[in-house]
Order: C-alpha cells, then sequence, then structure tokens
C-alpha cells in the first residue's frame, strides 16, 4: 500500500506532467498561428523534449488544437496555398 508521502508525490508528479503538456499545446497552436504547419510544430525539440509519444497523442486529442488547425485549413482555402508544393 502506498504512503501518503507517496500518494502526495504521485499527485505532483501528474500536476507537472499536465502543466508540461498544457505548455506544449500552447505552443504547438501558437506555432500553428504563426503559419506554420502542425507538422512541423509537432517535430520541433521544444515538443519532442517534453513529451514521449504517448503524452503527444494526448496533446492532439486537445479542442484548442483542433480549432487552431481547422483556422490553418480555413486560411488555406481562402488564400488558395495548400502547401503542396513545399
Amino acid at each position: 500500500m502506498a504512503s501518503i508521502a507517496e500518494k502526495i508525490q504521485k499527485f505532483l508528479d501528474e500536476m507537472a506532467i499536465d502543466v508540461v503538456e498544457e505548455r506544449v499545446v500552447e505552443y504547438v497552436i501558437r506555432e500553428v498561428h504563426s503559419g506554420r504547419k502542425l507538422s512541423e510544430a509537432l517535430h520541433d525539440p521544444y515538443v519532442k523534449n517534453r513529451l514521449s509519444e504517448e503524452r503527444l497523442a494526448k496533446v492532439l486529442e486537445n479542442p484548442e488544437v483542433f480549432v487552431a488547425l481547422e483556422q490553418q485549413i480555413a486560411e488555406s482555402f481562402k488564400t488558395r496555398e495548400f502547401g503542396l508544393l513545399d
């Protein structure tokens, strides 16, 4: 059975991970809004050094990331720049 100290430590560790995920979400959204492709932002060292593949999948499920991506897609249709010639 886990001691109280272990339970507190686990709780604090989970909170720290949540903060890191939140910061990565903010970073990814900011990068997408600045015109970068989502795939580029996800491969940045900032993201790779902070999250495992499992945690990254959780970030991609964040509704705010979906909204940023939808806005980028809508802008691509307005400008007709789909990035196919990169």
